[in-house]
């Protein structure tokens, strides 16, 4: 593979421990406190081996050195997202519709109806989270008159944050649901008149209608799986990511589910570094579970690319509460301390890190009760590292307990989704520390940052760092005040050194510093410098993880390693590809102004038709998910 054409570099034939690659002319940011910023890195063996300048790095440029000139960019240690179903995401993300990004609804649906025309029978059109509709212009989603006019003949099935499901009316009919089905625990099958399901379904609270129906829908075959993760881990190569946390999470069985990453690790086609999580399934037998992968596995094996990193999101399922802020605070079980006691002990003694999903305070309290039971026996604070997972209104109190216990936190930008809702619900004022970022950092607690992707979020991580730095939604909502906000370089630590230190690396990983794992990239713009509305536009243009390359893209396309295209040839990612980029807005022209005018009249016209058909709209119109008259 050729290098880049670039002077100042002169090749030595007498190079001791030549390098692999070279980046230099670049604005780096190393992260590391003793040499924070440099223009040139070397790495050798996966490894950084030198930092610095031309000066310090010509003497490792050999013949067979690969040199790369940043061209004043801005270089970045590589972004590690603290919370990713990176996992569950690959092994269907080439059948997925993403409306990731996507700035109109009647986009949206121009992407649905091509979609819907190309996909075989049998088939399904599934649009699975990362977006909402917020950030559409007409702020609004579409109606199942809208659906069935798109797709008369061909399964839609949309997911929209942890409330709502649309389907259309081949889905209702493919998932088997008729009048006779009864609704889920938690859930809700929206009927009709005639007592025939509509299309709508709805999370009340738990979304497990939304998820049990999404299973309905056809898998790839497992060797299609593997291409479908490669696919996927190259998408998020585009943004800068190099590694990730996997968060496990329901329908995500152990080890069947993970066979395809283990098969890509043992094949060295991993893109993306993985530590990932074992989350029981089976409600009633999580003790179980735990207890016999204690006795086969434990916390750091693997290899650099792929290792377990414990247990959780959930160690009971009784313990963990649900996150849709459509919805009340769901009441847990009285009872719940008793079994997840007995999987917090059995984790504690035999050395197992865990997380915990907990989004209200409420459920944090009563799990910092049992790890101050356990911390009587001399369990805590002990040597495993523990995690809160998005801990949405966590108290102040509850940060010191979580403080003396040893914890951490891992925050997602779940309120860029659910922003509005939450503050519908909850108020601004509850919605200004929602979660309390800046008091978690001030304590100085290890907080990683991370998407949450993809079933709510979108998998961008430049749309979680927006929300750090802005404490705005997509929709453009002001949820933060400035003392709920950090700095940019702030942000950027919780999605480097901070994730590694969630998972024991930060030894090797996180910063740019010599023998730690080369893993950096090239941005497309400076994001110390530029417009703040313009971060979530942000993408890599060249993405190294141990020295290989593995996204390359404008000045820098071809230099990366060759992947196989698209399949199957009517995926929607072979169309449309994932994320949608869009013009940055603060460079927005007339045109784009006049495309977004014209979705919100039509926005308009249909309310008023619908006002004057129906009448007035009912006040969960508003909520985070849309009801429909039929």
């Amino acid at each position: 593979m050729p290098t880049m054409p670039v002077a100042g570099i002169t090749p030595r034939a007498d190079a001791v421990e030549p390098a692999d690659l070279i980046v230099r002319n670049g604005k780096i940011f190393t992260g590391d406190p003793a040499r924070p910023q440099a223009t040139a890195v070397a790495v050798r063996d996966g490894k950084v081996t030198v930092i610095g300048d031309d000066a310090d790095i010509a003497k490792v440029a050999g013949p067979g050195t690969k040199v790369i000139d940043a061209q004043n960019r801005r270089v970045v240690p590589g972004l590690n997202d603290s919370h990713l179903h990176v996992i569950r995401g690959g092994l269907n993300y080439v059948l997925e519709l993403r409306w990731d990004g996507v700035p109109t609804l009647k986009q949206a649906m121009q992407m649905l109806r091509e979609q819907a025309a190309r996909t075989p029978k049998g088939q399904w059109v599934r649009v699975v989270g990362g977006f909402t509709k917020e950030q559409f212009a007409e702020k609004r989603l579409p109606t199942l008159a809208e659906l069935n006019a798109a797709a008369p003949d061909t399964p839609v099935f949309i997911l929209n944050l942890y409330s709502s499901a649309l389907l259309n009316r081949a889905a209702v009919l493919a998932a088997g649901y008729s009048r006779e089905t009864p609704d889920f625990k938690g859930g809700q099958i929206v009927r009709g008149r005639d007592g025939e399901p509509t299309g709508l379904l709805l999370a009340a609270p738990s979304a497990l209608v939304l998820y049990s129906t999404l299973a309905k829908a056809p898998l790839l075959p497992a060797e299609e799986r593997k291409d479908s993760t490669r696919q996927y881990l190259r998408e998020l190569n585009r943004f800068g990511l190099t590694s990730a946390i996997d968060a496990a999470g329901g329908f995500q069985n152990f080890p069947d589910n993970y066979r395809t990453v283990m098969d890509l690790a043992n094949e060295g086609k991993l893109s993306l570094r993985i530590a990932y999580h074992l989350f029981p399934q089976v409600a009633g037998q999580e003790v179980d579970d735990l207890r016999r992968w204690t006795e086969t596995v434990r916390p750091g094996d693997g290899d650099e690319w792929l290792r377990l990193n414990g247990a959780g999101e959930n160690l009971t399922w009784a313990a963990g509460d649900f996150e849709n802020f459509t919805e009340p605070r769901p009441e847990l079980s009285p009872d719940y301390e008793v079994e997840f006691e007995k999987a917090v002990r059995l984790m504690m003694e035999n050395g197992w890190g865990f997380r915990l999903h907990a989004t209200y305070n409420e459920t944090i309290e009563r799990d910092l009760a049992v790890f101050e039971k356990l911390a009587a026996e001399g369990l805590f604070p002990g040597d495993n590292r523990w995690i809160f997972d998005h801990a949405e209104t966590i108290s102040g109190r509850s940060l010191d307990r979580v403080a003396a216990l040893g914890g951490a936190l891992s925050i997602q930008n779940r309120m860029s989704f659910q922003g509005e809702a939450f503050v519908q619900r909850y108020g601004a004022g509850a919605a200004a520390e929602a979660p309390p970022i800046r008091k978690m950092l001030d304590r100085g607690l290890v907080v990683g940052a991370g998407t949450d992707a993809t079933r709510v979020s979108s998998y961008n991580p430049w749309v979680a760092l927006h929300w750090l730095v802005s404490g705005r939604t997509v929709g453009d909502t002001l949820i933060y005040p400035p003392e709920n906000r950090v700095s940019r370089e702030q942000a950027l630590e919780m999605f480097t050194i901070a994730g590694a230190k969630l998972t024991g690396e930060d030894n090797v990983k996180g910063v740019l510093r010599e023998g730690f794992y080369g893993d950096l990239s090239i941005l497309s713009d400076d994001f110390f410098s530029i417009d703040e509305r313009d971060i979530p536009h942000i993408e890599s243009l060249f993405t190294v993880v141990g020295g290989r390359i593995v996204y390359a893209a404008g000045d820098y396309e071809g230099q990366d390693e060759e992947m196989p295209r698209v399949s199957p040839l009517w995926s929607p990612v072979a169309h449309y590809g994932g994320y949608q980029a869009t013009p940055k807005p603060s460079m927005a022209g007339g045109r784009q102004a006049e495309l977004l005018a014209q979705a919100a009249a039509e926005s308009e016209q249909q309310r008023q038709w619908r006002a004057a058909r129906y009448g007035a709209a009912p006040a969960i119109a508003d909520n985070a998910f849309e009801t429909h008259a039929h």
